[in-house]
């Protein structure tokens, strides 16, 4: 069972939210919260496995309410659901703290999707995210996407199938049923895949496809 604890300033928008994911049977809403303090102050007895916040207005405030968690309940995995793409605020929520993060495009199966990837150990970002934060990249850095790296030898041709398609956009549950295998499947490929070539994040994942040319950014 995963418990998910909200984070929402506007309690009802908060329900409604909790309503839409507690459908799944492994997933249990614990507690529907208007501030990450408050949420800290929760002494019951449940774990807490993953904590979404919505963030409906940007602001410095949310920024540090979210590095004050991060450093003081450091085992729950916090995962923003945001009403805006801006891209300065997404860097800033990931530095706090964040391990992952949805825009407000998400559907139920996107944010069902992160939330058991957070719990696994690993992060989610949303296709939309990921484009912003490759923006962000592709400008501060001199990405030469001829280069290739000995760590492609690395792979096996299945193993060169889920990058490929990850880097492309498509979820876990995609990749399953385009590939015929199991979402379980999916995930211990890609694990494999960032242990064989040493990257900690999903996003350096797409780093690497692009500098690899695995995929084409305009």
């Amino acid at each position: 069972m995963v418990n998910v604890a909200l984070v929402s300033e506007f309690p009802v928008l908060g329900d409604a939210l909790g309503a839409l994911i507690s459908v799944e049977e492994e997933i249990q809403i614990i507690g529907n919260f208007e501030t990450c303090e408050q949420l800290l102050r929760y002494a019951k007895p449940e774990p807490v496995h993953i904590v979404l916040v919505a963030i409906y207005f940007p602001s410095d405030k949310k920024i540090e309410s979210i590095r004050y968690f991060s450093q003081n309940m450091n085992k729950p995995k916090l995962l923003v659901l945001s009403m805006f793409n801006d891209e300065q605020f997404i860097l800033k929520t990931i530095k706090a703290g964040a391990k992952g993060h949805l825009a407000h495009d998400t559907d139920r199966s996107e944010i069902i999707e992160a939330i058991y990837t957070l719990r696994n150990g690993h992060e989610f970002y949303a296709r939309s995210i990921t484009d912003i934060l490759l923006h962000s990249y592709l400008s501060d850095q001199n990405v030469n996407p001829s280069e290739k790296e000995n760590k492609m030898k690395l792979l096996s041709p299945r193993e060169m199938e889920v990058l490929t398609l990850f880097a492309e956009g498509y979820s876990n549950r995609q990749m399953a049923e385009k590939l015929f295998i199991s979402v379980r499947t999916v995930e211990t490929h890609k694990n494999n895949i960032m242990k064989k070539i040493e990257l900690k994040t999903t996003v350096d994942l797409v780093k690497f496809a692009i500098k690899n040319n695995i995929i084409q950014v305009e």
